[in-house]
C-alpha cells in the first residue's frame, strides 16, 4: 500500500536506515448471457436453485464486516465522470458487470455520500435504497439466478467526500491549484464510484473523465484517446486486468505530461501537476528502478508504469495500478517502494486487510534491496544498528492480525527488519525463489498471510512455525534464536 512520511522517531530512524530521504443510451440486457426462463416447469435433470435471498453487506473480511458486498463477483466496471474544478461536482454514470454467486433477491454496492438518479440492472428499472454509511441496497425488477450474469448501471452525483483512516485521509481531495484526486485505503474507490470496495473482488476498469477545456484528467491503465469538443475534454482510460477499487484512480489538474516506454515497450505515462516538479529526475529513473526490482522479483506484472505526480502534500504515497499516485513528499525511495507494490499488493492483493504484511513488508523491504544493490549498503550492518538503537516499543505491533485499525501501524518499520531476518533464516537461494515464485503463484489474484507462512514452508523444505510466530504473529522483541538467525549472528 502507501507509504507514509515518519511520523515519529522510531519510524524516521527506520526511515533513515530506509534511504528514505454522464452517459449515453440505457444499455440493453444481453439475451445471449442469461439461461432461459421462460418455463416455470422443471426440465429433467434441472438442478433446482435455492428461493434467492439478498446478498450480503459485507465481502467477509472480520476486519470490516461492511466492507464489500457478498452474493456476487464484479468481473468489470465502465465508470464515466464529469468533473467542474469550480463547482467541485462530480456527475457519474457507472456500468458493473458482475456474476451472482447464489440467487439474489437484491444486493449492495458501496458509494459513500453522492445522490443517487436511477438504477437499472440489465436495462430494466431497479428499486434502490439508502442503508448506513456507504450500502446501495438494489432491488432488480426479478431476481437473479445463481451463476447468472447481469450489468448494473448506476447515474449519480454530488460532491465527493473523504474520510480518516489508520494511513491519513482517505477520499476526494483537491490541490492547491484547483484540481483534485482520489487516493485512500482500506476504502476508496466507493467515494467516487459504486464498486464492490474491497481487495478480495477484483475487476477490470474502464475511465471516462470529462473536464472542463485546460485541465486535464488521469487515471490507472492506458489511455486510449482523448479530445476536446464544446468546452470540455474527454480522455479514455482503460485497465484490462483484475485491479482491486482502492487501486483505481482519477485525477484532474493541470498536468504536464511526459509519456515513455519501458525497454519492453510497455507504456510510461508521468503527469506532473502544478508544484510537483522537483520530483521530474526521480521520475525520469522509473525505467530503471523497474529493471532493477525485475531482477530481484521477476518480469513487471503491471501493464503500464509512471506516476502521477501531485502539487499536494497527503502524508503518503499510494500504489494504483501501475501508475502510482505521490504526493509533494515523496522521494526515489518513494518510488522504489510504490512500483514494488506493483509485484506485491497488486498483482498479489490481500484476502483481508489483516494481511496487510504481504503488501507493506515487502515493499518496504524493497527500499533496502535498492540501496544494497544499487548504493552498495551493508543491509546485515543496517539491520544490527537498527536492532541495537530502536526503543522498546518497536517491537510491539503485530504484523499479522494487528487488529483492525492498527494495520499501518509496524509493517513500515519492523517489517523491513521481519523481511531481512526472513532473508537470512532461508539463505539467499530459498529467499530469492520465494521472492520471484510468490507473485507468479496467485497472479492476478488474491492471498492470505498464512497462504504465505505455507507456501515458503514449502519452497524451503522446512517448518518455521517459530519463526513467524515472533516475528509476525506476535507482540514483542523476538527471541535470540528468531532475530539472528543465519549469518546475522549477535
Amino acid at each position: 500500500m502507501a507509504i507514509r512520511r515518519a511520523g515519529s522517531c522510531v519510524l524516521a530512524l527506520v526511515c533513515t536506515l530506509a534511504a528514505c530521504t454522464p452517459g449515453g443510451d440505457e444499455p440493453q440486457a444481453d439475451s445471449s448471457q442469461r439461461p432461459s426462463t421462460a418455463s416455470t416447469g422443471e426440465r429433467p435433470g434441472a438442478v433446482q436453485q435455492r428461493p434467492a435471498e439478498p446478498g450480503a453487506p459485507g465481502i467477509g473480511d472480520p476486519y470490516y464486516p461492511d466492507a464489500g458486498n457478498g452474493g456476487y463477483d464484479a468481473q468489470g466496471y465502465d465508470v464515466s465522470v464529469r468533473y467542474d474544478p469550480g463547482s467541485g461536482v462530480l456527475h457519474g454514470d457507472s456500468t458493473m458487470t458482475a456474476r451472482a454467486t447464489e440467487p439474489l433477491s437484491s444486493f449492495n454496492l458501496d458509494l459513500r455520500g453522492m445522490t443517487v438518479e436511477s438504477v437499472h440492472v440489465d436495462g430494466a428499472p431497479a428499486r434502490f435504497a439508502r442503508r448506513g454509511a456507504h450500502e446501495l441496497v438494489i432491488t432488480p425488477a426479478q431476481p437473479t439466478p445463481a451463476d447468472e450474469r447481469f450489468r448494473v448501471r448506476v447515474r449519480y452525483h454530488g460532491t465527493p467526500g473523504r474520510t480518516e483512516s489508520g494511513l491519513g485521509s482517505n477520499g476526494w481531495h483537491r490541490t492547491p491549484s484547483g484540481g483534485a484526486f482520489v487516493m485512500g485505503e482500506p476504502p476508496s474507490a466507493s467515494f467516487w464510484y459504486p464498486a464492490n470496495d474491497h481487495p478480495r473482488d477484483k475487476a477490470t476498469f474502464r475511465l471516462t473523465a470529462r473536464v472542463p477545456e485546460g485541465w486535464q484528467a488521469v487515471s490507472v491503465g492506458r489511455e486510449e484517446g482523448r479530445s476536446t469538443r464544446d468546452g470540455w475534454t474527454t480522455s479514455r482510460w482503460v485497465e484490462p486486468e483484475p485491479v482491486a477499487g482502492y487501486l483505481t484512480t482519477v485525477a484532474v489538474d493541470r498536468f504536464d505530461v511526459v509519456r515513455r516506454e519501458l525497454d519492453d515497450g510497455t507504456p510510461v505515462l508521468n503527469a506532473f501537476a502544478p508544484g510537483s516538479e522537483d520530483l521530474r529526475a526521480e521520475a525520469r529513473r522509473t525505467g530503471e528502478i523497474v529493471r532493477f526490482l525485475e531482477s530481484r522479483f521477476g518480469p513487471y506484472p503491471a501493464t503500464t508504469a509512471g506516476g502521477i505526480y501531485l502539487g499536494a502534500d497527503t502524508g503518503y504515497a499510494l500504489e494504483t495500478q501501475g501508475r502510482p499516485t505521490y504526493d509533494a513528499t515523496a522521494n526515489l525511495s518513494t518510488i522504489v517502494h510504490e512500483l514494488a507494490h506493483q509485484w506485491y499488493g497488486n498483482e498479489v492483493s490481500v484476502s483481508s486487510w489483516a494481511d496487510i504484511c504481504l503488501n507493506e513488508c515487502f515493499a518496504s523491504y524493497a527500499q533496502w534491496l535498492w540501496a544494497e544493490g544499487k548504493e552498495g549498503d551493508d543491509l546485515d550492518a543496517r539491520y544490527h544498528d537498527a536492532v541495537d538503537s530502536v526503543p522498546r516499543d518497536f517491537w510491539e505491533p503485530q504484523l499479522y492480525d494487528m487488529g483492525a485499525g492498527n494495520e499501518f501501524s509496524g509493517v513500515y518499520d519492523k517489517g523491513i527488519l521481519a523481511m531481512h531476518a526472513l532473508r537470512r533464516q532461508l539463505g539467499e537461494k530459498t529467499f530469492w525463489r520465494v521472492m520471484r515464485s510468490w507473485p507468479r503463484e496467485h497472479a492476478e489474484g488474491n492471498a492470505s498471510w498464512p497462504e504465505f507462512e505455507r507456501f515458503t514452508e514449502r519452497v524451503s523444505g522446512r517448518n518455521l512455525d517459530g519463526f513467524f510466530a515472533a516475528w509476525f504473529r506476535q507482540s514483542g522483541r523476538p527471541g535470540e534464536q528468531q532475530l539472528y538467525p543465519g549469518t546475522l549472528s549477535n
